[in-house]
């Protein structure tokens, strides 16, 4: 039996719009994936400089499993802690106990500005090199209020090359075309963020 290969890289986005700076390091071993990222995001009208600290991991087949997330604003600084178990459940904990939830079957959690995010559903269901698409509920985290809801989320692959692909990402009436490597990861997210 031969050992997965590990791929080891770090990736970084500037923002559009909202000015911010993403960095992210990420282990990819077989279907595994292991991220440990930072943002930070400047003053803007009515939101608050903030910056994020995020440590996430999937299991084997490119699932979420953990993600242990900081935010420091210039008053407070808050931490939670989101665990799917093996039995599709979520443990929710900020300090406080842990909370149980079903999230209305969700396999990930996306986070708000955070590109990272997109390509765990992407890479999950191989849309960076084949056409497919899915519609999927995702457990969606609000910065920098660490807010949880469940949204709807379809990701479909529109085109696909030797370098990469388009995914259209949708949400409720919001729509983007991601450009994304062969790896899956978001090269630029029109508005949003565009790697560096």
């Amino acid at each position: 039996m031969t050992a997965a290969v590990t791929t080891r890289k770090i990736l970084t986005w500037q923002g559009e719009g909202t000015p911010h700076l993403e960095s992210v390091r990420l282990l990819a071993a077989g279907g595994r994936l292991k991220a440990s990222g930072r943002m930070i995001t400047a003053a803007t009208g009515d939101t608050d400089a903030y910056s994020t600290s995020f440590e996430m991991s999937t299991d084997e087949a490119g699932t979420f499993s953990r993600l242990g997330l900081r935010v420091t604003t210039a008053e407070e600084e808050r931490q939670i802690s989101i665990n799917r178990t093996e039995d599709g459940l979520w443990l929710v904990d900020r300090g406080e106990g842990a909370e149980r939830s079903a999230f209305d079957g969700a396999l990930e959690v996306d986070v708000q500005n955070a590109v990272t995010f997109n390509a765990f559903p992407i890479r999950r269901l191989n849309l960076h090199r084949e056409s497919g698409g899915a519609t999927m509920p995702r457990v969606f985290l609000s910065l920098p209020d660490l807010s949880i809801r469940v949204t709807e989320q379809t990701y479909t692959t529109v085109s696909t090359s030797a370098d990469g692909a388009v995914v259209t990402f949708a949400s409720g009436d919001f729509t983007a075309d991601l450009t994304v490597d062969d790896a899956g990861f978001v090269v630029d997210y029109p508005g949003l963020a565009r790697r560096v």
